[in-house]
């Protein structure tokens, strides 16, 4: 909720202060052009997506990158549909891979998984020896 809020005052600062700058007709065509391109890219997801698949099953990219360039793409035209110069600047630099994956990484704090070094080993597995005593007991 705070950040929700902090997000909120910011929007509306950045909106006030490029409005008064700019005029009330260009704010209101920026806020009807950017609704345009957010829908346009939500309608056009779907050929991003295939293609993002298509580099997934060749092997081009990870799944960890087939999600995060998804997920950034989509969160970015949602955020240009939304009024505001905020949302707006944020919306437009998601649809960037780089500040795609350096919001998901730096600011949600995601954290990339361990890769594994070669076939079967992991850095954080536990070796461990399994003995089962229904076998041992029945003999």
């Amino acid at each position: 909720m705070f950040y929700f809020l902090l997000y909120l005052f910011f929007e509306v600062i950045v909106t006030i202060d490029i409005a008064s700058r700019i005029g009330g007709l260009a704010t209101f065509l920026e806020i009807v052009i950017s609704a345009f391109v957010g829908f346009f890219l939500l309608t056009n997801f779907r050929y991003t997506l295939a293609q993002s698949m298509m580099a997934l099953m060749q092997g081009s990219i990870t799944i960890e990158q087939f999600q995060k360039m998804n997920m950034m793409s989509l969160l970015g035209a949602i955020l240009l549909i939304i009024p505001g110069f905020l949302s707006d600047i944020i919306g437009v630099l998601l649809q960037f891979g780089f500040f795609g994956t350096f919001i998901a990484e730096k600011i949600l704090h995601l954290k990339r998984k361990k890769q594994c070094k070669s076939k079967g080993e992991y850095d954080d597995a536990i070796d461990v020896e399994v003995i089962d005593t229904d076998v041992i007991d029945s003999k």
